[in-house]
């Protein structure tokens, strides 16, 4: 678990190309925001988060359906945590006046055929 990286990730690097493209310009990783988004718009007062399927449990596709079989112990309550902290973080920032979100699934960033939970 030591390789799994919180920042800068494939996912979030795809979403941070194509909004550049587009020309939007945002700041990464909030440290003045509660939770620490992925990428926060303040002009716009908005922010965007970038989770991983299995981490977050995306209920759309195979990997965040995924049943833990290596140290189920410790990972299956750490999965429902995250989605608890998903919650929390969601309740904070609209508490922050930030008055729109949004969450992006790994899935959501790839083209082929796993994007529609295959």
């Amino acid at each position: 678990m030591a390789a799994i990286r919180g920042k800068n990730t494939r996912p979030e690097l795809a979403v941070r190309r194509f909004l550049h493209s587009k020309g939007l310009r945002y700041r990464l990783h909030g440290a003045a925001l509660p939770s620490k988004p992925d990428l926060i718009f303040p002009s716009k007062r908005t922010v965007v988060f970038v989770h991983g399927c299995f981490w977050h449990g995306c209920p759309d596709c195979r990997a965040g359906r995924r049943e833990v079989k290596s140290n189920a112990d410790y990972r299956g309550p750490k999965l429902a945590r995250n989605k608890a902290r998903d919650v929390k973080a969601r309740e904070a920032i609209e508490a922050a006046d930030y008055s729109h979100r949004l969450g992006l699934l790994q899935r959501n960033t790839r083209n082929g055929p796993r994007h529609n939970g295959e």
